[in-house]
């Protein structure tokens, strides 16, 4: 069950997210998934999860997301991400800056039969932020 729940995990960010064909999330989310930490603005379930997804595509026509590294026990599967792509459209109240961006991350889903039912991201927003000129980094 572990290594299919994994395989599972890959072929959604592989042809949901780096391919933007969002419409197939379906395949590889519960219509009741449940964010654990939301977007700013994002309600639950499985069509508030396509918006966000389709607002970063707008946001980030080039993203590829790529798992780097992914641990999986039970229902579970630990993903450690990286997300390229060139900010050309808003996102998260940002104007396009045409700045090629690099974020990291971890997300933690937990499957059943195969599919998403909840998941948590942590992602390096304020990295994201920096690298948008929003903020400046900091001076150490």
């Amino acid at each position: 069950m572990t290594p299919d729940n994994a395989t599972s995990v890959r072929r959604f960010t592989e042809e949901v997210i780096t391919q933007g064909n969002i419409d197939s999330a379906v395949k590889f989310v519960w219509e009741d998934v449940v964010e654990q930490a939301p977007f700013p603005g994002q309600g639950p379930g499985l069509e508030s999860l396509k918006n966000v997804l389709r607002a970063m595509r707008a946001a980030f026509p080039d993203l590829i997301f790529t798992v780097q590294e992914q641990v999986a026990e039970g229902d579970k599967v630990a993903s450690r991400f990286e997300w390229t792509g060139t900010h050309r459209g808003t996102f998260l109240g940002v104007p396009a800056t045409e700045r090629f961006v690099r974020v990291w991350g971890i997300v933690i889903d937990r499957l059943e039969k195969g599919r998403i039912k909840d998941t948590r991201i942590i992602m390096d927003t304020f990295g994201l932020m920096i690298q948008l000129g929003v903020l400046a980094p900091p001076s150490l």
